[in-house]
């Protein structure tokens, strides 16, 4: 649970705004963090003990602006308050500080490598994952784990996240018709989860191949009966 020094009688989340109303740089803001959601909301579809948030206000003090980050991952909190969800983040209602948080470079740099890194650190958020697809002499995806305080860059990809049960990576894939590198989780042994389209597929292609087997199947007791036919044997007399 969280300490915090804070006044009393303090705004909930309907009170407070949902977001800081700036519209997303890049369309890859929205679909990033939407495929890592897509995957959760299959993989943990049992949970109910976590909230991944995209492009949602984090209230961590009623006296501070929020931080809005592309995305963030929090375990340990109810994953649907009611049918109106969740308006916001605020931290001093939930008493739990998200664990993961996503900033996806756009175009328009927002000091993800600076500024930002030093206020979640500050938070105690304990990983901050930031990606670019932009950069060229230095690895496309970083994730900094919070160890003593200070955020050390965790080497690896995917890199695994004992804390939450999943790591993260990029590779490429394709996802909305468009192939490109995307962000995925992986389990502990670096194999990565597969989208919602991915599953699709493989349930068809295993439902199809069940079926041809089955078919095999038929047509090979159909073989069985005509031999003993042609030897005059009944084959409704053959166990």
């Amino acid at each position: 649970m969280l300490q915090y020094n804070l006044p009393r009688n303090l705004p909930s989340a309907d009170e407070l705004l949902d977001s800081d109303e700036t519209p997303v740089d890049n369309e890859l803001q929205e679909l990033i963090p939407g495929l890592l959601k897509a995957i959760l909301l299959i993989l943990w579809a049992e949970r109910m003990d976590w909230f991944f948030g995209i492009d949602m206000g984090i209230y961590h003090h009623p006296d501070e602006p929020p931080i809005v980050p592309d995305a963030f991952l929090s375990l340990g909190v109810e994953r649907f308050y009611d049918e109106e969800l969740r308006p916001s983040y605020v931290v001093w209602d939930e008493n739990v500080m998200p664990l993961f948080v996503l900033e996806v470079v756009s175009p328009t740099y927002r000091k993800e490598y600076s500024t930002k890194l030093e206020t979640y650190q500050a938070l105690g958020v304990l990983y901050y994952v930031i990606y670019s697809s932009r950069r060229r002499r230095k690895p496309h995806l970083e994730v900094h784990k919070l160890v003593n305080g200070k955020y050390e860059l965790q080497s690896g990809n995917p890199v695994w996240m004992p804390e939450i049960g999943l790591g993260i990576g990029c590779e490429r894939g394709n996802y909305s018709g468009v192939t490109r590198e995307w962000l995925y989780w992986y389990d502990a042994d670096g194999k990565r989860y597969l989208t919602p389209e991915e599953q699709v597929k493989e349930s068809a292609q295993r439902a199809q191949q069940l079926e041809q087997r089955a078919q095999e199947s038929a047509q090979r007791a159909q073989q069985l009966a005509q031999r003993l036919r042609e030897l005059g044997i009944d084959p409704d007399s053959v166990n």
